[in-house]
């Protein structure tokens, strides 16, 4: 065989196994993009990082990702109130390509418009814990019923005390959300009272931290040494209310109650520090909030409407014609440490 034609032989196998190899590497390039085309990324915003009610939506939720084989992006305001730092997280998850975002509104009307834009984007967008105002502005809300809860609360304060003339101290939220709205009205309408009713002895904003609920209940305090009974957004803010409480000599005078269903606040029920909590269920939310995306990627089909995940009254002391579960029920099913 002449020289020249090994070698053009020997140029076209080289040529032949170089094409071959490119569309090797370019098979699997393919191929990876694919599969990261097909990741399924679900976003979490959260009101903060450090109540231990987000830190514990936020284990289960990664979770439940990691169970089901999804990404989850986990965002928070920088504090209870924060509303422009969690618009901001949602317009980051909708660049990231996000298939579900859920989000815990820290202010149930100022976040309409970018919930809109996520939704006018493909993205399945579920309220947890707090509901949008209007409440369809989101696909679906998977929340505890908040006014029921503050129900529970306000009737259980009301039983316990029996007959006791009530002056009631009110140690509010974040103003604009409606977790806050809703426990607030659910407190008085378990009491019995209703706004303005002269036994309120005067309200405070704690925007659900211990520090702030200290304060403002000792301003209150100060104002109006009479008060015998406490209404609490959450137990941070009772645990506040309570360390005023004991500086004041009132600690075992007066009706402090509160929700949440933390593991510290049931162990101050358990200690006699809070009478009752009312115990939600905030790893129930993530994971259906989790669920409803991975449906959603796979089917199309989206939740709709109020899911209510529960709420349950804990207490050592029951009263009469409430239904209520002791503290070593709650210490069992408690979230937080």
């Amino acid at each position: 065989m002449p020289l020249h034609y090994i070698r053009a032989s020997a140029r076209s196998a080289v040529l032949r196994g170089s094409i071959a190899a490119g569309v090797l590497v370019l098979g699997l390039a393919l191929g990876a993009g694919s599969a990261a085309a097909s990741e399924v990324i679900v976003g979490l915003v959260t009101k903060t990082e450090v109540n231990p009610f987000f830190v514990k939506m936020r284990q289960a939720a990664e979770a439940r990702a990691k169970e089901k084989g999804v990404k989850l992006i986990a965002r928070a305001g920088k504090f209870d109130g924060d509303n422009e730092g969690q618009v901001a997280a949602i317009e980051d998850l909708i660049s990231a390509g996000a298939k579900g975002i859920l989000v815990t509104p820290n202010n149930s009307s100022g976040m309409l418009d970018i919930i809109k834009k996520a939704r006018d984007a493909g993205v399945l967008v579920i309220a947890l814990d707090t509901a949008t105002d209007p409440a369809d502005a989101v696909d679906a809300t998977f929340a505890t019923d908040n006014f029921e809860a503050g129900v529970q609360q306000g009737a259980y304060a009301r039983k316990a005390m029996g007959d006791t003339k009530a002056a009631v101290a009110m140690l509010d939220g974040t103003p604009g959300g409606t977790v806050d709205t809703f426990r607030h009205d659910g407190y008085l309408k378990g009491f019995g009272i209703a706004e303005g009713d002269p036994s309120i002895a005067g309200a405070a904003i704690t925007n659900g931290a211990q520090d702030k609920g200290q304060i403002g209940m000792e301003n209150l305090l100060s104002k109006n040494g009479e008060i015998n009974a406490v209404y609490t957004i959450n137990e941070p803010a009772a645990a506040g209310a309570y360390a005023a409480l004991k500086a004041f000599g009132k600690e075992g005078e007066v009706m402090l109650t509160s929700i949440d269903g933390g593991c510290a606040g049931v162990r101050d029920v358990k200690d006699g520090r809070i009478a009752a909590t009312v115990m939600q269920f905030p790893y129930k939310m993530a994971t259906m909030g989790i669920d409803a995306v991975v449906e959603y990627a796979a089917t199309g089909k989206k939740p709709s409407g109020f899911v209510n995940t529960g709420s349950v009254l804990i207490t050592d002391k029951p009263v009469d014609g409430l239904d209520s579960k002791d503290t070593a029920w709650g210490l069992e099913n408690c979230w937080g440490d």
